[in-house]
Parts: structure tokens; C-alpha cells; sequence
């Protein structure tokens, strides 16, 4: 199993990643990266050690393989699978969205559904087994891989074939002997300076006249010619570990994906050209279900973390014993609770699919994801109110409870009853990295838009997968037991 030293080492290898107009030298030792790669090669060395039961012999390669890459082909597997998801989510609080159970476990969807990936009729390059290999490659190596599925936001009225400009979405623009050429961009590769690999495809629907972007292929994060645009990163202008506890930590960065004709060799290539295996991976598969449901864990054990800020705020506030307060602390525990419960739905409802692997129950998985764009926000105002204007009267850093200038003051008047000053101010420090920095902000509108637009998750997968026919049948039934004609005859 992969160390964290050895993730470390891996990074140094001539990755082209752009940050305030320059290309980063090198990201195993930039400072802006320091954070999130030390956190990722906690997560390795997590899974490579036996004790955290985070290890099962993979059939696909006859060895050892991280649990949280696994095909679940079994009720007990799936159980398996979510408790290796969930040690490394506790071991992050959830607050990194993309680690490489992520994407992961969209692949093991993928595999176990390699007729999906046949190529259209007269092509007769071996994709589907390209997918196979693929997936081996992730579980012998526990590869992080991040993905970058979404269109860049050019025009969100018209697909790539509707825009101004040639190749201005990845595309592929020829094919050689050796592989296909892609021109374009691509969003939103998150955590991508600090990945081994990057999938690229297009989960949005794409029309007729698109076909040269209907593609699906993965890169080793140092292809020449493949470029990543960084966003502001948060870490670096942290001024301390005390001051920001979950950005210096945590800082994940988003990416756009910028392609100057790469080649993509052909065992690389997954869909080239198909709009109907395009549309059939994601939901044909089950991956879109099991990357889910590893969201869904993770963002439990996330809204947990923000739920024990928010009870630990009111304790050394004084308040929980307020009935208002309290009534808050319920709403934010039922909000938490509604997540788990149907996270627990999901796994005690899950089926085998046609290929024999266990799905999670779609109906509860996606239920509950068609709420995200509301409980999440909902958890965070909820713990605004607990902490008021306590975030407002911090001290600018923690030199301020060092300096002899203003040690005494900060002693004096920053402090609760039975409550030292630095433990009052480290947990309004961590507050507001929840709430209000950057950081914070940037997490509230990922969570927003984790699975897309909030009118496509809760209109199409929601709607989708609740099982409305069955329900209005049963309703037709219970309509078609009376009508006028029976009160005309009483």
C-alpha cells in the first residue's frame, strides 16, 4: 500500500500548474499546496496501515487494494466500503470534498460496467477494456485522480458546438496512431495541483452537433501540453494554524483544466467521440450513485463537525440552557440527523444492479442530495446565530496572546467563565474559518453546486428517482374506487 512519503515524492515531476502568472515550480514544496498535501499523505498513510481496516484483497489485480476504491458485490461489502470512506472523512472533518475516494469511486462504477464504453459501430478499439485496466491501475497504485466533467461557463445557453470560437470546451480536434489530440478547457478540477491524475468528460447534457466533445479520458496530472488555473489559494494568506485552523489544513484548489493539443494515447481514451456511451456512464453504470453516496458520508460527518462547533459555542457562551437556544441546537441536529438517516436509507435499501453491484438506494441517496443547496446553508446561519458577535471581537492573530503589549488585555476581557482566554479564542478562530473567511465562503458555495446546479439535482435526479409512477398508480386506484355516480344512487 502507498505511503504518504511516497504520494509526496510523487508530486515533483514537472506539472504545469499557473498561479499568480507564473508556473509553480514545484507543488511538493510550494507553500500555497503545503496544507492539503500533508493532509492527502495523512489519508495514505491511514489506509497503508492494517490497524484502520482500511485494506481487502481486490480480485481485479489478486493483491492488496484500498476498501474505499472497491466494487461492492455484496450488502456486507457496501457496509465495508462505507467505513473505510468514513475514516478518512473523520480524519478531515469532511472538509475535503475531493479526496481520492471521490472520484474513485466512480471508477469501480465504471468497471463494473465496461459494456457501456464499447465503441460505436466500425470502431473497434478495445474502450471498454481501457476502463478495466484503469480501474486495475487506481487499485494497484491508489492513484488520486480528480475530475474535471463540467463545461467552462462560456455560454450557459447553448452547448460547446454553439460557441464562438473553435474548441473553446476540451474536444477532440484529430486522432493519430498513437491517440486522439484535444484542444479546449475544462472545469472544475478540484484539488488538481496536488492529484496523480486528472479524468476528463462532460457530464452535461450534450446536443447532436457536439460529438467531437462527447469524450472521456484520463492524464497523468503532468502531461505535457495540459495546464491548471489556479484559483486564489487561501492557505498561503493564512497567518497561522491557530488563527485559520481548517484553511491551513484543508484548502483544496479548484481548477480549470487548459489543453494545448494533448495527446491522449489510446489507452487512455475511454469514450471518443460517442454521445450515447457518454450520456450511459455516469447513470448506466451506478457511478453516479456510488460517488454520491461517498459524498453523502463525507458531508455527514462534515455537518457533525459544525454541529459539535455549535453546541461548544453555546457551552462556553453560557446560552445552552436559553429554550431558544436550545431549539436552534434541535433544528441543526435534526438537519444533521435527516442526512445520516438517509444515508443509512441508501445503504439498507441498496439493490444489485444487472452486473451484480450493490447500488445504494437511489431514492434515498438522491432525495437527500436535492436538499443540499438548503440544509447546509441552513447549518451554517444556524451557527451564526449561536455565535453572534463573539467572531467580531477576536484578536487580529494569535501574536496578540503572546505579545506583552496586549497579552494582559486579551487575558483580561476574552474570556468566558471557566474558560481560559486562548481556549475561548481558538474556538471562535475555528467558527469563523466555518462561517465567515474565504475558506468558509468558498465551502458554502461548493456545497451548493457539489452535484450540479440545484434546479438540475432536485429536477432530475430527485424527481427521477423518487418513484412518483408507482405512487400516483396507487393513487389512480384508490381515485377509481368512487365516483358521482355513487352518491346519485345513496
Amino acid at each position: 500500500m502507498r505511503t504518504g512519503q511516497e504520494y509526496l515524492d510523487s508530486l515533483n515531476d514537472g506539472r504545469s500548474v499557473m498561479l499568480d502568472g507564473e508556473v509553480v515550480e514545484n507543488v511538493g514544496e510550494h507553500p500555497a499546496f503545503a496544507g492539503i498535501r500533508k493532509t492527502i499523505a495523512e489519508l495514505y498513510d491511514i489506509a497503508a496501515d492494517p490497524a484502520n481496516d482500511m485494506q481487502y484483497r481486490a480480485e481485479e489485480i489478486d493483491g492488496p487494494a484500498n476498501l474505499v476504491f472497491s466494487i461492492p458485490r455484496s450488502p456486507e461489502d457496501l457496509a465495508a466500503r462505507r467505513r473505510a470512506v468514513e475514516r478518512w472523512a473523520k480524519h478531515t472533518h469532511g472538509w475535503v470534498g475531493r479526496s481520492p475516494d471521490h472520484v474513485g469511486s466512480f471508477f469501480a462504477g465504471f468497471a463494473s460496467h465496461p459494456e457501456v464504453f464499447e465503441g460505436v459501430e466500425g470502431d473497434d478499439r478495445d474502450y471498454a477494456g481501457n476502463i478495466q485496466r484503469y480501474y486495475e491501475k487506481i487499485l494497484r497504485e491508489n492513484l488520486y485522480v480528480t475530475y474535471a466533467i463540467i463545461p467552462p461557463q462560456i455560454s450557459r445557453a447553448t452547448t460547446a458546438s454553439g460557441w464562438e470560437g473553435d474548441f473553446l470546451q476540451v474536444g477532440v480536434v484529430r486522432e493519430t496512431e498513437e491517440g486522439i489530440i484535444v484542444r479546449g478547457s475544462q472545469m472544475l478540477a478540484t484539488g488538481g495541483p496536488v492529484t496523480d491524475e486528472v479524468f476528463v468528460t462532460c457530464i452535461k447534457p450534450l446536443g447532436p452537433d457536439d460529438e467531437d466533445f462527447a469524450l472521456s479520458f484520463a492524464l497523468p496530472s503532468s502531461t505535457p501540453g495540459m495546464k491548471m488555473y489556479c484559483r486564489r489559494p487561501y492557505a498561503s494568506t493564512a497567518t497561522s494554524d491557530f488563527d485559520y485552523p481548517l484553511t491551513s489544513r484543508y484548502d483544496e484548489h479548484d481548477v480549470l483544466m487548459v489543453f494545448d493539443d494533448v495527446l491522449v494515447p489510446w489507452d487512455r481514451v475511454f469514450i471518443n467521440r460517442n454521445l450515447v456511451a457518454l450520456r450511459r456512464q455516469f447513470f448506466d453504470t451506478g457511478a453516479h450513485a456510488l460517488g454520491n453516496w461517498q459524498a453523502q458520508s463525507r458531508l455527514t460527518i462534515k455537518l457533525k463537525f459544525i454541529a459539535a462547533v455549535a453546541r461548544k459555542v453555546t457551552q462556553v457562551n453560557g446560552t445552552d440552557k436559553i429554550p431558544g437556544v436550545q431549539e436552534k441546537l434541535g433544528e441543526l441536529a435534526a438537519v444533521v440527523s435527516s442526512v445520516e438517516s438517509a444515508l443509512i436509507a441508501a445503504q439498507a435499501t441498496a439493490e444489485p444492479d444487472r452486473n451484480g453491484v450493490y447500488i445504494p438506494g437511489r431514492r434515498a441517496l438522491y432525495g437527500i442530495m436535492g436538499l443540499q443547496s438548503e440544509t447546509y446553508p441552513r447549518a451554517i446561519q444556524i451557527l451564526r446565530d449561536l455565535v453572534g458577535g463573539g467572531v467580531m471581537q477576536l484578536p487580529s492573530s494569535v501574536k496578540d496572546l503572546h505579545s506583552d503589549v496586549t497579552r494582559g488585555d486579551v487575558e483580561r476581557y476574552v474570556h468566558s467563565p471557566g474558560v481560559p482566554s486562548e481556549e475561548r479564542v481558538k474556538l471562535f478562530k475555528l467558527a469563523w474559518d466555518v462561517i465567515g473567511s474565504e475558506f468558509a465562503g468558498r465551502h458554502q458555495q461548493y456545497e451548493l453546486f457539489y452535484a450540479g446546479a440545484p434546479f438540475v439535482v432536485k429536477g432530475v435526479y430527485t424527481y427521477r428517482n423518487f418513484g412518483y409512477d408507482e405512487l400516483v398508480a396507487d393513487l389512480d386506484e384508490f381515485l377509481g374506487g368512487y365516483s358521482a355516480d355513487d352518491e346519485k344512487e345513496a
